[in-house]
């Protein structure tokens, strides 16, 4: 894979385009203890060693960021008026402009991924692929067994959907349920619209999986974190039967 001396310095976080041609004016940058000065010049990073004031630079093409998003924030990659995920992230993560794997609602918590790699993103979010994703939730109203059923079964929802079969489990039952929830769609709210149809509502919901992916509990919210190559792996592996 080669690409322009240039775009990969900027990719890099070495400056804007415009900075970058200055940066290679002035000689500070070598490819295989080479002075490059045309930002034209085709690099291909995997085999030759890239240079600047004489520190290697460690090239990556994809990011991938886990987040533990925090109510009020929206899925989404820019917004005129309200805070975004990638609002959240530091300059160096946000050069290589991820976006948002699917979407939590505003106020919904919890596991988030964030990515370059539009072929990952594309399989997981692919409805053929039924990746199942858990959700933990607080219910106002006693969940039953018979929510359980109904929610094997599938839903319909105020719009006369009818839900692919989605596992419900009850942690603790009462006035207030704690639920966990795994769905293998992603419809507009539709965790809170299943529990709309069985005549409930969820005060509090936090995405704790998506695929082989767990949310890392040490994250704070608004936290995030790249993933580890076993991660990466994991989820680019990942078949759902």
């Amino acid at each position: 894979m080669s690409l322009r001396i240039d775009k990969l310095l900027a990719n890099m976080g070495y400056g804007t385009r415009k900075e970058v041609k200055k940066l290679l004016k002035s000689g500070v940058v070598k490819v295989d203890d080479v002075i490059v000065k045309d930002p034209k010049m085709q690099v291909n990073p995997d085999e030759q060693v890239v240079t600047v004031w004489g520190e290697e630079v460690q090239y990556k093409e994809f990011i991938y960021l886990m987040m533990n998003k925090p109510p009020g924030v929206i899925s989404a990659t820019e917004d005129v008026a309200q805070e975004t995920v990638i609002d959240l992230l530091e300059e160096e993560d946000k050069i290589f402009e991820p976006f948002p794997v699917g979407r939590l609602d505003k106020d919904t918590e919890g596991l988030l991924l964030l990515t370059n790699d539009g072929q990952l993103a594309h399989q997981l979010l692919s409805p053929k692929k039924h990746v199942p994703k858990t959700y933990f939730a607080v219910i106002d109203g006693e969940v039953t067994e018979a929510d359980v059923t109904a929610f094997r079964q599938g839903i319909v929802l105020d719009d006369g959907y009818e839900t692919k079969p989605a596992e419900l489990v009850i942690l603790k039952s009462g006035i207030r349920s704690d639920v966990e929830v795994t769905i293998t769609e992603g419809k507009f709210h539709q965790v809170k619209r299943m529990f709309q149809a069985v005549g409930k509502r969820v005060v509090y919901l936090k995405r704790i999986q998506m695929g082989p992916l767990s949310l890392d509990e040490s994250l704070e919210l608004g936290e995030y974190r790249e993933l580890t190559d076993e991660e990466v792996e994991l989820l680019k592996s990942f078949q759902q039967t």
